[in-house]
């Protein structure tokens, strides 16, 4: 589910919440860290499930309209096609799905549907719900091409559910746009036999590298500090943006403690980070710091690279 640069962002984040409140406990940290990480599974649960709440009320809601002592020939003989949907009922059915949903305790839906009836008014107003539901037969390829572009166009820009999901959880801010393209390339793909819920890491040595780069940069951050304080000449050390020195102390800590990791790769991952959360001359700043160190540390042996092409 995490690529490289979102665990380097979660680390990054977790070494200015450490700055912020004065703590110096590694242990509480990583912890920290590991319940960041982990809850990026919960977010990807809750949206993910929110497909099958959504066919769900709809389904309660038809039933109780056939039901009403003065129903309508339309709510008697209604048109069931959303609720039907193969993709949406083979979610629903799923049992990776429903596994991982009682595993984690998932059940913000069911605890707080204010937000699916209000999605639901949505979806039913929309021109590409009311397209597909006026098709004489659909394929399967349209049934699944249609939940794929209801959760692109409606559910993942809906305002209501990120006011939710940034309520219920803030460090799921940066957090959502990977899940979503998660889920929307998994529903573009979706087969029913396929189909499981995506670990957090793609292997072991993904979720070694997130408590590793945090350890080892923060028990020497003195030392990668000093690496750079003498090589800012038009820039007053004091006043360095903190997620500027951040990025720089983990970006030295990768080129001295991570052998197998490219020098360029390092760099550019580490200005990718600058340009998102920093000041907007953060990246030249870190940029011109970065080459002369590679340099200085290739000249002294300092940086060791494994392998070809690390460099």
């Amino acid at each position: 589910m995490l690529n490289r640069r979102h665990i380097r962002i979660k680390v990054m984040q977790t070494i200015y919440a450490m700055h912020q409140s004065g703590s110096d406990d590694l242990t509480k940290q990583e912890k920290f860290l590991k319940a960041s990480l982990d809850n990026i599974l919960d977010l990807y649960l809750i949206l993910l499930s929110s497909l099958v709440e959504l066919r769900k009320k709809e389904a309660t809601y038809i039933e109780l309209a056939k039901n009403k002592h003065l129903a309508t020939p339309e709510e008697r003989n209604p048109n069931t096609r959303f609720i039907n949907n193969t993709v949406l009922l083979a979610l629903e059915n799923n049992p990776s799905l429903q596994q991982a949903l009682e595993y984690n305790h998932i059940n913000n839906w069911q605890n707080n549907d204010d937000t699916i009836i209000y999605m639901l008014q949505d979806v039913k107003n929309s021109a590409l719900y009311q397209k597909y539901m006026g098709k004489p037969t659909v394929t399967f390829e349209e049934e699944r091409f249609f939940v794929m572009d209801l959760f692109t166009e409606i559910i993942a820009p809906n305002e209501k559910l990120y006011a939710y999901l940034e309520d219920f959880k803030l460090t799921w801010v940066d957090d959502i746009p990977v899940v979503n393209t998660l889920i929307q390339k998994q529903l573009r793909h979706f087969t029913s036999e396929e189909f499981r819920v995506p670990k957090i890491f793609k292997d072991a040595e993904d979720a070694d590298f997130a408590v590793d780069l945090l350890r080892k940069t923060l028990l020497n951050e003195k030392e990668f500090g000093k690496e750079f304080e003498n090589k800012t000449p038009n820039w007053d050390l004091e006043r360095i943006a903190e997620l500027d020195t951040i990025i720089l102390k983990m970006a030295i800590c990768e080129f001295i403690k991570f052998p197998s990791i490219p020098a360029k790769v390092t760099i550019n991952e580490y200005l990718e980070l600058a340009k998102e959360y920093s000041t907007p001359k953060s990246s030249l700043f870190i940029n011109g710091i970065l080459d002369n160190l590679v340099k200085e540390f290739q000249a002294n042996g300092k940086m060791k690279k494994a392998g070809r092409g690390l460099l």
